[in-house]
């Protein structure tokens, strides 16, 4: 081959070597002796030497290699269903409810709230025609005209007795402050002397008498649709007694009973 063309396709030593000798031949000067190396040849070839020298001891030097094949981090569609998907743990913080948790209201029927049917001596009664917007609270009011009417009467058998009628029922209180009295009964309180307290048949003649009274009033002067009740004090002295019971309970009673029986009936529990 030519000067310089020579193809250096084996491996690294051995093109080295050839690279060499090349060198060698191309800085040859003629001598006596035939053709010698020149200084700057043997020179430079020394160098080049221990150059390839260091170049193929040298542990760090490797034959390139081909890359490795690239590893596709996503599998084909084909085989989605055939790989194992691992759960990562997550660092994200899910927040947690604070409400209370309450248990569910119980609705507590007091006397300033929903309408109560049952008056304080356990009579129940019908509720008013109006009970929109209301509070319902018991209450009392005066009858002037028929307290002293009843006051009247009651006099004209006892002088020294006392005697008075008033209303019972409920007051609607409403939201800005307004009330209504809805009655619903009209009773009567009634002070007698007498003799003996222990005399139960003078008691119940009393008794008698004061309901012949009460029925002899007009109904119309009569508030609330049912019938009221009656309270009746009998003092002797420095000592009283008293009898309470419902209008109706004393028209209950059975025909033929005397005055005694009468009060005796009347003083028993219902």
């Amino acid at each position: 081959p030519e000067r310089g063309v020579r193809a250096y396709a084996r491996t690294p030593l051995s093109g080295f070597s050839w690279l060499l000798r090349d060198l060698l031949l191309i800085g040859r000067e003629p001598s006596s002796a035939g053709f010698r190396p020149s200084s700057m040849a043997r020179i430079f070839c020394t160098l080049l030497a221990l150059t390839v020298c260091l170049y193929a001891c040298s542990p760090g030097v490797l034959f390139p290699e081909s890359p490795p094949p690239s590893i596709p981090t996503d599998p084909p569609a084909s085989d989605l269903t055939s790989v194992p998907i691992e759960s990562t743990p997550t660092s994200d913080i899910i927040p947690v409810s604070t409400t209370e948790v309450l248990p569910p209201p119980k609705l507590i029927a007091t006397l300033g709230t929903p309408h109560i049917e049952q008056g304080p001596d356990g009579a129940v009664t019908a509720p008013p025609s109006s009970t929109q917007g209301c509070m319902y609270q018991w209450a009392y009011e005066d009858l002037p005209e028929l307290s002293g009417e009843f006051l009247v009467s009651i006099q004209g058998l006892q002088p020294e007795a006392q005697a008075s009628a008033f209303a019972f029922g409920e007051n609607c209180v409403r939201e800005d402050g307004t009330t209504t009295f809805i009655p619903m009964e009209t009773d009567f309180n009634v002070t007698l002397q007498v003799a003996d307290l222990s005399n139960e048949a003078e008691l119940g003649d009393w008794v008698v008498k004061v309901m012949q009274i009460i029925e002899n009033i007009p109904p119309d002067q009569i508030a609330g649709p049912r019938p009221g009740r009656v309270s009746m004090i009998f003092q002797a002295n420095a000592e009283q007694v008293g009898i309470n019971f419902y209008i109706d309970q004393y028209h209950a009673l059975p025909a033929g009973l005397s005055s005694a029986e009468i009060y005796q009936a009347l003083q028993a529990p219902q």
